[in-house]
C-alpha cells in the first residue's frame, strides 16, 4: 500500500531521524510530513488527512505517551511508536494507549517499512469479495454478512470496518459466549494473514467497540475478561 493518497507523519524532535525515515518512505512512494513536537503534530493532523503516524516518545520536554492519548481520543489513525526508550512498560503502556506497534531505536530502515506496511494493511478497508453462498450471522441489531465482508445495522445502514476490525468480529460473531485468551485471538487473527502483538488486541478490540457497543465505556457486546481476555456476550445466530 503506497500513492500519494497514502500520508505519513514522522514526528520527531530529531531532525535526522525525521530526514531518515522521510527519504525512506518517500522511496516507497508514500507522501511524507513532518513534525517536531506536539504542536506541529496537532497542527498537521488538523491540516492534512494523515494516514499514520511514527511517534517518538521522547519530545524534548514532552511526553509521547500523553501525545498518543491524545491522538487516540481524537482519531482512529494507526500509530507506529518509534523510541529509543526500550523499557517493556513503556512498550506495554504505549500498546495499551492505542498504538499499533513499538519500534525500539536503533532501527533497521526495512524493519520500519515493513511494520508500517502491515499496519496500514490492518486498517486499509475490507475488500468486497464474491462468494458462492451466503454466511450471515445476527446479534442484537446488526447482520455480519462474511460472505459481502459487510455489517449492516437494524436499519440496513453499513458499518466502516477496517480488514482488522472486520476479521475479530467474525472471531467473536461465531464463537459467542467463549472466553478467548489473547494468545487465542492472535492464533486466529494470524490466519487472517497478519501477525498482532499481544497488546495490540487490546487496541483493535478497543477500536472495534466504538464501532458497535452502544456506550463503549460500558460494554455489553464484547466483555473483558480480567486477567484472560474477552468475551462475545451477545446471542448470534447463523440465518
Amino acid at each position: 500500500m503506497a500513492g500519494a493518497s497514502v500520508a505519513i507523519l514522522v514526528v520527531d524532535d530529531e531532525r535526522e531521524v525525521r530526514t531518515l525515515l522521510r527519504k525512506c518512505f518517500e522511496r516507497e512512494g508514500f507522501h511524507v510530513l513532518e513534525a517536531k513536537d506536539g504542536a506541529q503534530l496537532r497542527a498537521r493532523i488538523e491540516q492534512h488527512p494523515i494516514s499514520l503516524i511514527t511517534l517518538d516518545l521522547t519530545l524534548g520536554g514532552e511526553d509521547g505517551l500523553e501525545l498518543a492519548r491524545e491522538i487516540r481520543a481524537k482519531c482512529n489513525v494507526p500509530i507506529v511508536m518509534i523510541s529509543g526508550k526500550g523499557d517493556t512498560i513503556d512498550r506495554v503502556v504505549g500498546l495499551e494507549l492505542g498504538a499499533d506497534d513499538y519500534i525500539t531505536k536503533p532501527f533497521q530502515l526495512r524493519e520500519v517499512l515493513a511494520r508500517v506496511r502491515a499496519v496500514l494493511r490492518r486498517y486499509a478497508p475490507t475488500p468486497p469479495a464474491v462468494a458462492a453462498t451466503s454466511e450471515r450471522y445476527a446479534f442484537a441489531d446488526m447482520v455480519l454478512d462474511v460472505s459481502r465482508r459487510e455489517l449492516a445495522r437494524g436499519a440496513g445502514s453499513l458499518q466502516d470496518l477496517t480488514t482488522a476490525e472486520f476479521n475479530l468480529l467474525e472471531i467473536f460473531v461465531k464463537r459467542p459466549h467463549r472466553v478467548l485468551s489473547r494468545d487465542n485471538i492472535m492464533d486466529l487473527l494470524k490466519g487472517h494473514g497478519w501477525s498482532p502483538v499481544d497488546r495490540s488486541i487490546d487496541g483493535l478490540v478497543g477500536r472495534l467497540r466504538k464501532k458497535i457497543e452502544p456506550n463503549p465505556d460500558e460494554p455489553r457486546l464484547i466483555k473483558t475478561v480480567r486477567g484472560v481476555g474477552y468475551a462475545f456476550t451477545a446471542d448470534a445466530r447463523r440465518l
